[in-house]
């Protein structure tokens, strides 16, 4: 099973307030054990909205807004791509994370739909 695992914003990603040293170090450590776990496909922070841009869509017309955007709670600053048996193991993994922020944080797990949903 693939799942996205959002890392959700907070207030210090969207200021581009980068991670400790210390945070650094237990993040590698953590994705470490993912890989050898045979888990990790991919992962990548996200720089803050205020360098993004969205493209809304109303029919053919196409807007383009420019960050930042609001909402710090909903909005990503990272993510991994896992392949795992079950929910439950993407939980018992995310459990094992280090707090990704400097404050409360959270984390969203999304499981991506596959062929066989289709069918």
């Amino acid at each position: 099973m693939r799942v996205m695992v959002f890392v959700k914003a907070t207030e210090d990603s969207e200021k581009g307030t980068l991670p400790s040293a210390e945070l650094l170090g237990a993040m590698g450590k953590f994705n470490e054990e993912l890989i050898k776990a045979g888990i990790l496909r991919d992962a990548a922070g996200l720089k803050p909205t205020s360098q993004g841009k969205r493209v809304a869509f109303h029919g053919t017309e196409r807007k383009v807004i420019d960050g930042p955007f609001a909402a710090t709670g909903e909005l990503v600053a990272g993510f991994w791509l896992w392949e795992v048996k079950d929910m439950d193991e993407a939980v018992a993994w995310v459990k094992r994370c280090p707090n990704p922020m400097p404050g409360p944080s959270e984390i969203e797990i999304r499981p991506f739909y596959e062929m066989s949903d289709f069918q």
